[in-house]
């Protein structure tokens, strides 16, 4: 069952040569046709916009011509007259930029000059406190140990000459310990005293 009845009986039907001719050459001229139909419908839609496009030109005498032209020179040369002082407003404004520019990178040098040379006596001044610090420090630690290496002096002096250190048979204190270690072969309770101390 087909939707549309009798739309493809011609191709049950024999085709002859000339009939495929036919065909081709209808649907060429029918494509021809379809083609010439849409340029004049371009053409419909295109060429009455591009006639709307233009004016009518007014007439112009050669008196209006000359009198518009006057106008325009007069205005050009205005113009130029503006451009001409633009240009020399611009120069002299690049001109104060410029002295200001180099005024301002001036007053920055001499800034940073200062900041450097206060930095530079801050600096001084920080080696120099550390310098005088460890200066008194030195000095404090040599007067803080002159009293001291006196009393160790004396009391070694003291001691060499209460205990006798260069005699050749060793200090006094030596010599008694001998010399009780001899008494303590003759006496009993000397030489307990000295075993409990480990002196004998």
């Amino acid at each position: 069952m087909t939707f549309f009845p009798g739309f493809f009986d011609f191709l049950n039907q024999k085709l002859t040569l000339i009939d495929i001719f036919r065909l081709h050459v209808y649907s060429s001229f029918m494509r021809l046709k379809f083609k010439i139909l849409y340029v004049i419908i371009l053409f419909q839609l295109v060429i009455p916009g591009a006639l709307l496009a233009l004016e009518p030109s007014p007439n112009i005498t050669d008196r209006e011509v000359v009198e518009k032209l006057a106008k325009i020179e007069a205005g050009q040369q205005s113009l130029n007259h503006r451009i001409s002082d633009l240009r020399s407003e611009m120069k002299s404004g690049q001109e104060a930029l410029r002295s200001e520019m180099k005024s301002g990178q001036e007053a920055l040098s001499k800034r940073l000059d200062d900041s450097n040379n206060t930095m530079l006596v801050l600096f001084g001044s920080i080696i120099t406190l550390i310098v005088a610090l460890f200066g008194y420090i030195a000095w404090d630690r040599r007067t803080m140990m002159k009293p001291v290496l006196e009393r160790v002096e004396r009391i070694e002096h003291d001691v060499a000459q209460s205990l006798d250190l260069s005699n050749t048979d060793g200090s006094k204190l030596s010599r008694v310990i001998n010399a009780m270690r001899e008494l303590a072969k003759t006496d009993e309770q000397l030489a307990t005293i000295l075993r409990s101390f480990s002196l004998l």
